[in-house]
């Protein structure tokens, strides 16, 4: 497997806690990156040779800016290009966003502001509109995602990294929760793919403050506190994995048949089957399917 990006969930925090969150983001989540384990992950970053980009990510990765901030100068002096993503929850004037991101001139080459009626009353806040203008005005290349509510229709889908404009909801995490029974139902036997993760070659990989390495959000492929990422990527055998192995022969609904697991007759895609599918399996698979955070469990 070769790597060339390599996503940093700085924290599960957030000061938010929104429908359609992956990881569960929460004032009350758990998990937050140290300076020296940041350290560290650049380090095996540096080392495995293929690393382009490091993005940070969270949570809300500005909840920790000092650290922030030291860990994108270290990045930079490392020869990656970084990119942040945040809510823009810090930009509440014009000056206040600019002190914020002034520091990040010349060391952030993409930064992604999220603004959609999931952070915010309406879809384009003043708190993105506000970032965009500063990012614009120190030079820092700035993008916006947006998610379409579950009933909206035309929306592209995301694959691999969320793209910058409207893309549809994801349907795992909290969105499971909240969101799917608000979308159309489709028979679940039409899973038969994954279509938003590229699964043997993923290009970029997310690793949490607990040094879990996501091939997506709660499917592990190793520790790299544990093991080195160089040998995790030697390693990685897809079809071995017991669930990216299933997701390969057949998608979601491999995973119901392979392991018998009850199921609904509908789902509103292919990753709300797959993320219900693996709450049945932790615990059958705890080494894999994890951490709790990503589970709703904190």
């Amino acid at each position: 497997m070769k790597l060339n990006g390599l996503h940093l969930l700085l924290t599960y925090q957030c000061n938010f806690e929104c429908d359609h969150c992956f990881v569960w983001g929460s004032p009350n989540q758990s998990g937050t990156m140290s300076l020296g384990q940041l350290r560290n992950i650049l380090t095996q970053a540096q080392e495995l040779g293929t690393i382009e980009w490091i993005y940070f990510e969270g949570g809300e990765p500005f909840l920790y800016y000092p650290i922030l901030l030291a860990a994108v100068h270290l990045a930079v002096e490392r020869g990656f290009q970084v990119g942040i993503v945040t809510n823009s929850y810090w930009a509440i004037a014009p000056d206040d966003a600019g002190e914020w991101l002034k520091p990040l001139a010349g060391q952030v080459h993409d930064l992604s502001v999220s603004s959609d009626l999931y952070h915010y009353a309406e879809p384009a806040s003043q708190q993105a509109a506000y970032a965009t203008q500063a990012a614009g005005q120190l030079g820092i290349p700035v993008g916006t995602i947006h998610i379409a509510q579950p009933e909206e229709v035309g929306a592209a889908c995301a694959v691999g990294q969320l793209p910058e404009d409207e893309s549809n909801v994801m349907y795992r995490g909290r969105a499971t929760d909240k969101l799917a029974g608000r979308a159309p139902q489709h028979p679940w036997k039409e899973f038969t793919a994954c279509p938003y993760e590229n699964l043997v070659e993923p290009g970029r990989v997310h690793v949490d403050p607990l040094g879990y390495l996501h091939i997506c959000q709660g499917i592990s492929i190793g520790n790299l506190f544990e093991q080195p990422l160089s040998a995790i990527c030697e390693a990685y055998q897809p079809q071995a994995h017991p669930i990216v192995g299933p997701l390969l022969d057949g998608g979601p609904a491999e995973l119901v048949r392979k392991y018998g697991l009850p199921h609904a007759e509908g789902y509103a895609d292919a990753c709300h089957l797959c993320y219900t599918a693996r709450l049945a399996l932790r615990s059958r698979f705890p080494e894999v399917l994890l951490p709790d955070q990503v589970y709703g469990v904190f």
